[in-house]
C-alpha cells in the first residue's frame, strides 16, 4: 500500500505541476500511512478559505467548552451600539454564520466597488468596516433556511470569537487549535523566517501575484499553511485527535444543513459523495489572488488529500480523483464509522 500510495500522490504533484508557475505540493494519508511530492514540504502557502475550517472548529471548541452555544445569536458578541440584521423573525446565531445559512451576502457591504479591481482587495477590512457595514447590510434569506456561502459571515464568526477571547484572531487558532495539533507553521501573521519560505502567487497564466491581506475577515481566508500541517489536521478527523479536540470535531461532523440529496454543509466542511455515491468526504477548497487549496478527508476510509499550489490553476478535480483513487487502491484500514451526520 505504501508503495502504491506513494506512487498516486507523485504521478498527481507532477500532473499539477507540469506547465505551470509557482510551488505545488500533494499529500496524502490511508490508515497510518502518507506520502507527499512536489515542492519542499516546509513551503508556505496561502491556503484561502480552507480557513473556514479552522474557524468552524474554534466556535465547536468554544461551544463544548461551554463559553458559546451554536444556537447564540450574534448580537450577543457584537459592540452594544452594532445591530445584526434580521430576517422573517429570526436573528443570525453563531452556528448559521459556520454553516453558510445566516443569509449574510458574500462580501462585506462596501467593499465593492472600491476593493474589486485592487490587487490586495480585502486589504481595507477592519473590524470597524465591517461592523458598521453589519448595520446596513439585508439578509438574501430567512437566517437558518438556506446555504449561501458567505465570506462576510466566516469573517464575522472569526472576528466575534477572538474579541469574546480578549485576543486576535491568529493568537486564537495558534492556541486553540496549532498547539494542541502541533501545527508548526499555520498562522495569520508569517515572522520572517517563514515569510522566506512562503511561495511565490501566480495567476493561471503565469504571472506573479502579490499576496493578500485579510484584516479583520482573517477567519473566512487569512491564513498561511503547509501540506504536513494540514494532514495533521486531516487524521484530527478520523483521530483520535490529541489536545482534547475530539469532542470539537465530532460535532462539526454531526452539526449539518442539508443543501440537497447528496450535499450537505457542516461547520468547515462540506460534505458530497464520491464515485457514484460510493464514498462519502468532507473537504474544503480554498482560493487567493495567488494561490489554490484543497483539503478532502473521507473519515469513514481513514483516508485524506491536501493539494496546495501557488497559482490559480485548479487542484478540486486531481485532488478528489486521487482520493478516490486512494480508497479504491486496495485493501486499506478496517472502514471507522460515518459521523458526518448528513
Amino acid at each position: 500500500m505504501t508503495s502504491r500510495l506513494d506512487k498516486l500522490v507523485r504521478l498527481t504533484a507532477e500532473r499539477l505541476g507540469a506547465r505551470q508557475r509557482g510551488s505545488v505540493v500533494v499529500g496524502a494519508v490511508r490508515g497510518g500511512r502518507s506520502a507527499l511530492h512536489g515542492a519542499d514540504p516546509g513551503t508556505l502557502f496561502e491556503i484561502g478559505s480552507v480557513t473556514k475550517t479552522f474557524t468552524a472548529l474554534l466556535l465547536a471548541r468554544f461551544t463544548v467548552r461551554g463559553a458559546v452555544r451554536l444556537d447564540q445569536p450574534l448580537r450577543d458578541l457584537l459592540p452594544r451600539d452594532i445591530t445584526a440584521p434580521e430576517r422573517g423573525g429570526e436573528v443570525i446565531t453563531l452556528g448559521h454564520l459556520a454553516c453558510h445559512t445566516s443569509g449574510l451576502p458574500r462580501l462585506p457591504k462596501g467593499l465593492l466597488p472600491r476593493g474589486l479591481f485592487r490587487s490586495d482587495p480585502y486589504a481595507g477590512c477592519t473590524g470597524e468596516f465591517l461592523l458598521d457595514g453589519l448595520r446596513r447590510t439585508r439578509l438574501r434569506s430567512v437566517p437558518g433556511t438556506r446555504f449561501h456561502y458567505s465570506n462576510l459571515g466566516a469573517g464575522l464568526l472569526g472576528l466575534v470569537l477572538a474579541r469574546h477571547a480578549g485576543t486576535d484572531y491568529d493568537t486564537l487558532v495558534r492556541s486553540e487549535i496549532c498547539e494542541p495539533l502541533g501545527l508548526a507553521d499555520t498562522r495569520v501573521v508569517l515572522d520572517p523566517g517563514r515569510a522566506a519560505r512562503l511561495a511565490g502567487g501566480h495567476s493561471r497564466t503565469g504571472r506573479p501575484r502579490p499576496p493578500w491581506h485579510l484584516a479583520a475577515l482573517a477567519g473566512a481566508g487569512g491564513l498561511h499553511s503547509t501540506v504536513p500541517d494540514l494532514l495533521t489536521l486531516a487524521r484530527a478527523q478520523f483521530g483520535p485527535p490529541p489536545g482534547g479536540l475530539a469532542d470539537a470535531i465530532a460535532l462539526t461532523h454531526t452539526t449539518a444543513h442539508r443543501v440537497n440529496a447528496g450535499t450537505a454543509v457542516h461547520p468547515g466542511w462540506i460534505s458530497a459523495t464520491l464515485s457514484r455515491g460510493r464514498h462519502r468526504i468532507l473537504f474544503h477548497t480554498g482560493g487567493t489572488g495567488g494561490y489554490r487549496s484543497l483539503l478532502a478527508t473521507a473519515p469513514e476510509h481513514r483516508a485524506a488529500v491536501v493539494v496546495l499550489n501557488a497559482s490559480t490553476r485548479p487542484v478540486d478535480r486531481a485532488g478528489l480523483d486521487l482520493l478516490v483513487r486512494i480508497i479504491e487502491s486496495g485493501p486499506g484500514p478496517d472502514p471507522v464509522a460515518a459521523t458526518t451526520g448528513a
